[in-house]
């Protein structure tokens, strides 16, 4: 070759010559040798699964296998990846779509996390548009602000909410002034997104819009308001949340309650008068706390919330009170709650005709049926592996459905419970009926949440009910999911967009953590029956 007659090194000394010669050559056998060898076992296991999968892939029939298959492709840190899922997005299985959205949004390097980004830019397909923004959203990726900023005027409005999201995640400068006319957009879903991520940045431009949606014809759109006012603090917001809690009814009066106390450090509540009566008196000099002044208050908030306690014209089941017109009750009739309460003590004067859980539970419910104002809204679920609801949908609180309401609760039985443990041990476990009697949780909250689709993929997200009292003694056994975290993960995605509070009453002895996240993430109360 004719590089072989060629020295770098001829104008240096002899002996010097020679000494770089050699480690020049060995420099240049050994890039030799790199050129030819094969790449490190790392890259071509990475290259190997991309390959394998694209093979592979079609032939698996099954969701579980799908799933496993695209989890394979986790920590590869190239772009290849995400041309290689991104189709996939489009599968109408959500648990499959789900392991690519996560896969998409772990990347620790840049390319390809811009390579999310560019097949965004070249996608026309809703879903993958919509899964591929999701998972930007997750990974607080940077660098999309040009390819999100045109999605927010997609024709689309799971795109445009979508987008909303993803630069709310990763905000680039002067993002505020983009998102401001999407709070007035066509789509309810959209104008929450945007009031919702104007008020996580802590933007002060929320404020006008969020106040002029008080009024807003959808509920949930007020709600978003509601929480963004009482999230970016200002006194100007005090009046219209006031003049609000005149007109709202349901649900909202407390949501408005909560942001006044909040806004003022004070703790009328619910109390129109109180909050009338300080207004009236302290409008023209009122200075809103600080932080550190309000995290202060908040102590005596705790002391006097009881005086502020609502009056009539609420719902009251196990302690929890809401105002709340759309209510419904979910509760457990699996096999377990056929078991005697442990802490007898503390249900001795409740006048229960037994100490089994089923039976404290029936009676509270009656108890709570029995007090309901005609102007509310109810339905009841029970639930073990199957679910039954009372109704097909909420009727109203008047006399015949209260009646025919607080038999159909009577007649509630544990399924499948440890009295049924003997026929099925004599062989007899169509008698037993031990599989009804299981704990299908997702399934019941899925139900109560009228998801007519899966995920935030459902469009008919504008449910009737916006409080759920959910009532179990165990945790999941059975169903589309039972491990507690996918559980809450499909609950959150469903009622991302309905905003429905959920309440958890617990009773039992299991560990009762996935109760209390439950009622934290959607808004609720979390209350301990014991064991």
């Amino acid at each position: 070759m004719l590089l072989c007659n060629v020295s770098p090194f001829t104008s240096l000394p002899p002996r010097a010559a020679r000494w770089f010669s050699i480690a020049w050559w060995g420099a240049l056998v050994a890039c030799a040798l790199l050129a030819f060898a094969p790449a490190s076992s790392a890259r071509c296991a990475e290259h190997d699964s991309i390959a394998d999968f694209k093979k592979y892939f079609k032939q698996y029939k099954d969701t579980p296998s799908r799933v496993e298959a695209v989890r394979s492709l986790e920590g590869i840190e190239e772009a290849a990846v995400v041309d290689t899922l991104a189709p996939i997005l489009k599968l109408p299985e959500p648990d499959v779509v789900l392991a690519v959205v996560t896969v998409l949004s772990k990347f620790k390097t840049e390319a390809p996390q811009q390579a999310v980004y560019a097949a965004l830019a070249a996608a026309s397909d809703e879903a993958i548009r919509s899964g591929l923004m999701q998972a930007a959203t997750l990974g607080k990726y940077k660098g999309g602000a040009e390819t999100l900023l045109k999605l927010l005027t997609d024709k689309s409005w799971e795109v445009r909410r979508r987008s909303v999201e993803a630069l709310c995640a990763a905000p680039p400068p002067g993002v505020e002034t983009q998102l401001l006319p999407l709070a007035g957009d066509p789509e309810p879903a959209v104008r929450c997104a945007a009031l919702d991520g104007l008020a996580a940045l802590k933007s002060q431009s929320v404020l006008e819009p969020a106040r002029a949606a008080l009024g807003d014809a959808v509920w949930q759109v007020r709600a978003s308001a509601v929480g963004a006012l009482k999230r970016v603090r200002h006194r100007d917001s005090i009046e219209p949340l006031i003049a609000r809690l005149a007109l709202e009814e349901g649900r909202l009066v407390a949501d408005i309650g909560d942001a006044l106390n909040e806004i003022t450090g004070r703790s009328f509540g619910t109390r129109l008068e109180g909050w009338q009566q300080f207004w009236g008196q302290y409008k023209d000099r009122f200075q809103i706390p600080t932080d550190e002044e309000l995290a202060k208050l908040r102590e005596r908030q705790k002391a006097e919330a009881a005086k502020y306690k609502p009056q009539g014209g609420t719902t009251t089941y196990h302690g929890i009170d809401t105002p709340s017109r759309r209510v419904v009750f979910v509760i457990d009739c699996s096999g377990s709650m056929e078991t005697l309460v442990v802490e007898k003590e503390r249900f001795q004067d409740g006048g229960y005709p037994s100490f089994q859980r089923i039976d404290i539970v029936k009676t509270e419910l009656v108890r709570t049926i029995e007090k309901l104002e005609p102007y509310v809204e109810f339905n009841i679920i029970a639930f073990a592996t199957g679910v039954k609801p009372w109704k097909k949908e909420l009727v109203k609180a008047n006399v015949l459905n209260k009646s025919a309401a607080m038999d159909w609760v009577k007649k509630l039985e544990a399924i499948g419970g440890s009295s049924k443990e003997d026929l099925a041990q004599a062989g007899l476990s169509s008698s037993a009926n031990l599989e009804a009697g299981k704990t299908n949780t997702h399934g019941a909250l899925m139900a109560a949440l009228d998801a007519g689709g899966r995920g935030t993929k459902d469009k008919n997200y504008a449910c009737a009910v916006d409080t759920i009292f959910f009532l179990s003694d165990g945790r999941p056994t059975v169903g589309d999911y039972v491990d507690p975290k996918d559980v809450l993960r499909e609950v959150r995605n469903a009622n991302a967009l309905r905003k429905v509070v959920l309440h958890t009453i617990a009773i039992g002895e299991f560990q009762k953590d996935f109760m209390e996240q439950l009622a934290r993430e959607h808004g609720g109360v979390f209350v301990d029956l014991g064991r």
